[in-house]
């Protein structure tokens, strides 16, 4: 009956340090059973491989702790929430963002991929569920209805209803085409954590914190089943692929269930903690969990492990007849029809009160140009995202079993090297002496973003960046035609476009003048050239830079850049608003009450220079914060994103009144 170490029938495969602060989140892929990602404190989303000790691939952006995560069936796409409740997709194969969904107001609490449309669903602890149409950016409608946080969601098989679980112990089923509630299921007397549809029956599986699984038949909208009396809260759940059984995850255990009758075929002790998602890989099951930075990954051997048979002693309650369970393969209910095509999508449901639509801003461009995916092992991510031999990718590779440790040794704990904080890349992809343009790992971006030690801005890197001329047109296999190939494109693409191109080489050529200075690690001079250049953009690049590093600011630096903010809130453009009230506000909360505090000290007795020199600096800042709080105290009667922001700045600038 139960498993351990000894008899190789589940073992813990491997820990890794994940992140620099505390894991908040992981998956794992569904389709390879080998792709996970994790989320963290740290505001990261890192991706790895299976029980190999690198990360893969570091994906920055967020300004919170990612506290939801999702990977598509075809292992393709990635799905990062945040606590401040934006989320982003990643185009794991591109190595870019894809796209960035702003809407609810509270943390992201559960994610799902649509099956076959471009969709994707989010629930929050706002207790609202949003479904986006990621091609357009937009929410196309929205689900009220829990009370309390959305903890997990599911769409169904066929594409059609989408399954939510939620602290306000409820499972409520929703039709996507009719933009309604189906059902609303009760029963569960805690949060339920998880819930997963049968891969072929209308039969849906719950797991809550009331430490009980329910099974509910999605025809007669009633509960099938239900497994109690359980030690602790259920974590996760998974169906064989077959249907045949459900693998529920529990702090020290994995159990086996079969519904109808409710019994436990196995149990299997295995000490993973706090597992938070369950896959599968050539007949093993695949664990992880994570304690504080650390991440664990277990495997279960399902060739010794019971999917079937009678009722375990204890789940026999009173005098419950024993049932025969249902032969494998026979169905009590009905199955979901299935498209033929995978082009069929989800009804957009238009003029409906709840219908929700917003045109994407400026500030979403300027959140997908800081969301970056940087490389941190080109060989890993080659071997998995860009296989050499096929231009579309495949997902990491179902190789053989993950060997079980020797008996007779002790399990030993391999140490990953962490994804470092203070340096943006890594490792440079290696130069190829031939290259081949279809087979170059495409790079994420050339804006350099948050970095603990900035004291140098990467050079753009001599690879292609994102997606190049060639991808628009047939692959051609000699070099030399490609070449060709790209240069008429590109003079193609330059058509009409001669202004802005100008433009762009114009700033490229300025932020190189910047970064020249910046290389000699004096952040002063570099913010001055970058003001004496007198094009805004360039001082919008630069803040959205030491924007992200509080401790790179001083007073003298806040004399400078004021004026500039001055510029910016009242600049016609919406991303160079934005960029100006986050610096204000950072000048704020660091400086201001030192600036009030000297200000109002008593004159000093003797000749003081450093303190006269301060004394300049803060009159300085103080006329030119006088300045902008009237710009503030105007805008703040605005409406929409920008009027919020200008009234808390108006009412952290009281003080100067």
């Amino acid at each position: 009956m139960a498993g351990s170490v000894a008899t190789k029938t589940a073992w813990k495969l491997q820990e890794i340090i994940a992140h620099s602060s505390n894991v908040s989140s992981l998956v794992l892929g569904k389709s390879s059973g080998r792709l996970l990602a994790t989320g963290g404190d740290d505001c990261r989303v890192n991706i790895w491989s299976v029980n190999k000790p690198n990360c893969i691939m570091s994906l920055t952006g967020h300004t919170t702790p990612v506290e939801s995560l999702r990977i598509s069936a075809n292992e393709e796409l990635i799905l990062a929430g945040s606590q401040s409740g934006s989320i982003r997709i990643w185009d794991l194969e591109a190595a870019k963002i894809l796209r960035t969904l702003v809407g609810h107001k509270a943390n992201i609490c559960s994610l799902d991929f649509h099956p076959f449309g471009k969709f994707v669903a989010s629930g929050s602890l706002d207790t609202n569920i949003k479904l986006w149409d990621i091609r357009r950016k937009g929410c196309v409608f929205r689900y009220k209805g829990h009370t309390q946080a959305v903890k997990c969601l599911r769409f169904s098989p066929d594409g059609k209803w989408l399954a939510s679980a939620a602290d306000d112990h409820t499972v409520k089923l929703w039709d996507l085409v009719a933009g309604k509630l189906m059902f609303e299921f009760t029963g569960h007397t805690g949060a339920v954590n998880v819930v997963e549809f049968h891969p072929n029956e209308y039969l849906l599986a719950s797991g809550s914190s009331d430490r009980t699984v329910r099974f509910w038949d999605l025809e007669k909208f009633q509960v099938v089943s239900c497994i109690e009396e359980e030690a602790t809260p259920v974590r996760c759940v998974l169906f064989n692929p077959d249907g045949c059984c459900l693998y529920s995850g529990f702090q020290d255990s994995l159990r086996v269930y079969g519904w109808e009758p409710e019994r436990c075929f196995d149990v299997l002790l295995v000490n993973w903690g706090k597992v938070a998602d369950l896959s599968m890989c050539n007949n093993q099951l695949i664990g992880v969990s994570y304690a504080e930075c650390t991440v664990s990954s277990f495997v279960v051997d399902l060739s010794k492990v019971k999917k079937s048979g009678s009722i375990l002693h204890g789940l026999i309650r009173d005098d419950k007849p024993l049932i025969q369970p249902i032969p494998t393969g026979s169905s009590l209910r009905r199955i979901y029809d299935r498209p033929s095509t995978t082009c069929s999508k989800p009804q957009r449901v238009k003029h409906n009160s709840e219908s929700e639509r917003r045109s994407p801003s400026s500030e979403d461009d300027r959140d997908e140009r800081e969301s970056t995916a940087e490389i941190q092992n080109p060989e890993d991510y080659k071997e998995i995202f860009q296989p050499k031999n096929s231009i579309s990718r495949t997902p990491p590779r179902k190789t053989e079993p993950f060997p079980a440790p020797p008996e007779d040794e002790p399990l030993t704990v391999k140490e990953a090297t962490k994804p470092s904080q203070t340096v943006d890349i890594q490792t440079p992809l290696p130069k190829q002496e031939n290259p081949d343009p279809v087979q170059m790992p495409p790079i994420a971006s050339s804006t350099p973003v948050s970095r603990a030690e900035p004291s140098v801005i990467p050079a753009t890197r001599d690879q292609p960046i994102g997606l190049k001329a060639s991808d628009f047109l047939p692959a051609v296999k000699n070099q030399s035609q490609t070449e060709i190939v790209d240069e008429e494109a590109m003079s193609q693409i330059r058509k009409g476009h001669e202004t802005m191109c100008v433009v762009l080489t114009s700033r490229h050529k300025n932020l190189d003048t910047v970064r020249a200075v910046w290389s000699t690690g004096d952040i002063k001079t570099s913010v001055d050239s970058a003001v004496a250049i007198n094009d805004l953009s360039v001082v919008v690049d630069l803040l959205n830079i030491v924007n992200q590093k509080a401790s790179l600011w001083k007073l003298d630096l806040c004399t400078i850049i004021l004026p500039q903010i001055e510029k910016l809130l009242q600049s016609k453009y919406e991303s160079y608003v934005q960029t100006g009230c986050t610096s204000l506000k950072l000048i704020l909360q660091r400086f201001l009450p030192l600036i009030t505090d000297i200000l109002s000290a008593p004159p000093s007795v003797g000749v003081d220079i450093t303190r006269e020199e301060r004394l300049h600096k803060c009159k300085l800042c103080y006329k030119q914060l006088k300045n902008i709080s009237n710009i503030i105290k105007n805008k703040s009667g605005l409406s929409g994103r920008h009027g919020s922001a200008f009234r808390e700045l108006h009412l952290l600038m009281a003080v100067l009144e």
